[in-house]
């Protein structure tokens, strides 16, 4: 097992006065597993911009976690990106999470770049990296992009954005950890050697995930879909079987090597608290970890 298990959690801006109450109880039940970063998403087309920023804020004055903000180049000329970047930066934000973003319809909407834009996740962390010496993370696809026509066109994207600049890589979601490890061997043959970081997700629901993973190309094993069968108004068990195969899933990838984890935590902290005790993670004093930075 690898000496230090390191880990990193995705929030999402809430969108009313429960969501609030709900994200920042997430935040303080797993800020003292001292993730490297927490990052915040942001919205297509800066639709979340405001909330976001808010949130970012927040963790930044409030806590002493690192926050990380999401920012896409969806809807918006260079300069409007650009712009927001400097607002990040001015909450005391020095890393983002680039990506080119969803349409405004969602995902599966054929993609149109903005007339004077960032055209790609390449080209806006050439422009992040234009402004400041920021962290720059970007996405990957164990299984490419739904876009992407094949794997050669997807690691090929993946490599322009580290040769822009991207220290990090993030991926998508996968159930299955041999398609990671497939994926990550195509990476390294094409010469990327950047971190390939897992992005885990704790199903809360299935029918949902299942429903999304169709959107954006993420495989659901047949397995994986027996273990919910039946269970459709048990969410008790429902919620130990997701436990159990979160749990399964990054112990294996531990065993593999692996010793950087990404969590989807959907705001909501029971699923990956338990993943990370299992992983060997304690917390340090609660009050240490959201009590305001130095």
């Amino acid at each position: 097992m690898p000496e230090r298990i390191k880990v990193s959690f995705e929030f999402f801006p809430p969108k009313n006065g429960d969501m609030e109450s709900q994200l920042w109880d997430s935040i303080t039940r797993l800020a003292p597993f001292q993730p490297d970063f927490v990052s915040v998403t942001y919205g297509a087309g800066g639709s979340t911009k405001q909330p976001t920023l808010n949130t970012v804020g927040r963790i930044a004055s409030e806590t002493a976690l690192a926050p990380a903000a999401h920012l896409t180049c969806v809807g918006s000329d260079k300069a409007a990106v650009d712009a927001v970047a400097r607002e990040f930066q001015a909450l005391g934000v020095n890393h983002f999470v680039a990506l080119r973003g969803d349409p405004p319809e969602g995902v599966g909407a054929a993609y149109q770049p903005h007339p004077g834009g960032y055209a790609n996740g390449a080209e806006l962390v050439a422009g992040l990296r234009a402004i400041s010496d920021f962290e720059v993370s970007v996405s990957a696809y164990p299984e490419r992009h739904p876009e992407s026509p094949d794997f050669a066109t997807d690691i090929d994207m993946l490599k322009r954005k580290v040769d822009a600049g991207a220290t990090r890589a993030i991926t998508q979601f996968f159930f299955d950890n041999d398609v990671y490890e497939r994926y990550v061997e195509r990476v390294r043959r094409a010469g990327i050697y950047v971190p390939i970081v897992p992005g885990i997700l704790p199903i809360h629901n299935f029918t949902q995930v299942a429903r999304f993973s169709k959107l954006c190309g993420a495989s659901i094993p047949n397995w994986l879909a027996r273990r919910f069968d039946g269970l459709e108004k048990d969410p008790e068990t429902r919620a130990l079987i997701a436990a159990a195969i979160a749990a399964e899933q990054v112990n294996d990838l531990v065993e593999r090597g692996i010793d950087d984890f990404h969590f989807y935590t959907m705001n909501r902290a029971q699923l990956v608290y338990a993943i990370c005790h299992l992983l060997g993670l304690r917390g340090v004093d609660a009050d240490a970890a959201v009590g305001a930075a130095a």
